[in-house]
């Protein structure tokens, strides 16, 4: 099973936005020796606890800083930035890491509506079909003739590069088929609503057409992991990875918790059940290696996706490339 990494770049408790921009990289050099396929970076706005607000240039960073693993963006958000300089960004970064570059876009804002706003220079918003827009990066970046007024008789440069693979990511099914018309990868992030379906994936695979991304239809699935050599350790580190979720589902902005800060924080029944709730809709996995390792399997063989993303939170740098060694030794 290919096994791939989505990185937020978490601040740990007691760590700052550089420290968890260097542990991204650390992350990276370490995912490339043990064997693992690719790695993301997630675009997040207007938030303390996350560092990764631009993720094509983190890629590219990473890029330099590895050998075979593919590095790239789960993903940059379209509706910031115009086609034109998206193609020309990842057709920069792919003509200097031939064969190893993801262009990973999402429909989402990547923030709140204050930092949208900034984003855009204060301009109203501008009703926008998104997937006419991907449609339009797309086009540009493999050198296809556009019609329209704006685009017509200009190329994005570099030209006559190796192209980056493009992805699409989703986390309801509501962009399946659309993904598969585009003819890119669907990546689903299962951590985030828990609605991964063979009816979603199977709408996708469906309404597949090959395109010069893509020649057939591939999916990964990211998932929410907290694995270690026993049960009750997995457990002791995935408490502060269940309250970060918690507070989301309040409202509130997530913060940072050790593990032993986590079991100090009082609990109700009402937010022990939710816990749980999210554990049984595979929001959060839980376990020991091999325990993942088998509900992984089993994921694929019922529902047909192709690869896995792990969404690398942990409570500390040094429980994460632990988590990893333990998954790469089951799953590599």
């Amino acid at each position: 099973m290919k096994i791939g990494i989505l990185d937020q770049a978490p601040i740990a408790k007691g760590n700052s936005a550089t420290g968890a921009l260097q542990n991204a990289v650390e992350t990276a050099k370490l995912a490339d020796e043990l064997g693992f396929h690719r790695m993301w970076m997630a675009e997040h706005h207007n938030l303390r606890t996350l560092a990764s607000s631009a993720p094509e240039i983190t890629a590219s960073f990473l890029a330099a800083k590895t050998k075979r693993i593919r590095l790239g963006t789960g993903g940059v958000m379209a509706m910031h930035y115009s086609p034109y300089k998206l193609a020309e960004v990842f057709k920069t970064l792919s003509a200097l890491a031939p064969g190893r570059i993801d262009f990973g876009v999402g429909r989402a804002p990547g923030g709140d509506h204050r930092s949208t706003q900034a984003l855009a220079e204060g301009r109203p918003y501008m009703p926008t079909d998104l997937y006419d827009k991907i449609q339009t990066t797309l086009d540009l970046i493999s050198e296809q003739s556009l019609s329209d007024s704006l685009h017509d008789d200009i190329i994005a440069t570099p030209a006559e590069i190796q192209l980056p693979e493009a992805w699409l990511l989703g986390s309801t099914g509501n962009s399946a088929i659309r993904t598969g018309r585009l003819g890119v990868g669907y990546s689903f992030a299962q951590f985030f609503n828990g609605e991964m379906s063979k009816a979603i994936f199977d709408a996708y695979k469906y309404n597949f057409v090959p395109s010069a991304f893509m020649e057939k239809p591939v999916i990964n699935v990211t998932y929410s992991v907290s694995v270690a050599e026993t049960k009750e350790e997995a457990e002791y580190i995935a408490l502060p990875v269940d309250l970060s979720r918690l507070f989301l589902m309040k409202g509130r902005i997530p913060q940072p918790f050790t593990p032993d800060e986590a079991l100090e924080y009082p609990l109700t029944a009402s937010d022990r059940a939710l816990i749980q709730s999210n554990r049984d809709r595979k929001l959060h996995l839980v376990g020991t290696a091999a325990e993942i390792a088998d509900q992984l399997r089993a994921d694929q063989q019922a529902l047909g996706f192709d690869e896995v993303m792990i969404s690398a939170s942990a409570p500390s740098q040094e429980i994460r490339l632990k988590q990893l060694r333990l998954l790469a030794r089951e799953l590599l």
